[in-house]
């Protein structure tokens, strides 16, 4: 893990265990390098509940109760299911905040969307924030940057609703 990805997870767990809140990670793409993140920090254990790795369509929609119907329509990798995926992994771990990544890393995929369409999303009840990757640099790279935004975004979400 990268430097910033440390210092970023530290500030997050420092945010959260002052809060006295929670969090929980939904990842397709990603596979659970944010949650891998996260946990990279000592004391995880105080705020960090765990991650679903929902790579596919079924999981998504069975753990992660996205509806089927929507991923039939906006297909997994949008800004619809990214949010649905923020909501489902909040409600099933019963937790305050959530993160999540769906997208086509490569070098396959890009059904819907082209290879290096990542959608972000992390957020509680109340409000989810969102934002596409749409470069491609190659999967290694493509999943590098897709956790440390997915970190810097909800390490600003914080920050924000403090």
């Amino acid at each position: 893990m990268n430097f910033e990805n440390k210092i970023l997870s530290k500030e997050i767990g420092q945010l959260l265990y002052n809060k006295e809140k929670s969090l929980a990670t939904a990842e397709s793409c990603t596979g659970g390098r944010v949650a891998e993140a996260i946990i990279a920090v000592p004391g995880a254990s105080n705020y960090f509940k765990g991650g679903i790795v929902a790579y596919t369509d079924e999981v998504k929609a069975d753990l992660l109760s996205v509806n089927p119907q929507l991923l039939e329509e906006k297909g997994a990798v949008s800004e619809e299911v990214a949010r649905e995926m923020v909501k489902g992994v909040i409600s099933r771990m019963k937790v305050d905040y959530a993160i999540a990544v769906t997208g086509y890393a490569g070098p396959g995929g890009g059904k819907e969307a082209p290879v290096g369409t990542i959608w972000l999303a992390c957020g509680d009840t109340e409000e989810i924030e969102t934002f596409m990757l749409s470069e491609n640099n190659g999967r290694d790279v493509n999943l590098a940057v897709a956790t440390n935004k997915a970190l810097h975004m909800f390490h600003d979400f914080l920050v924000k609703s403090s």
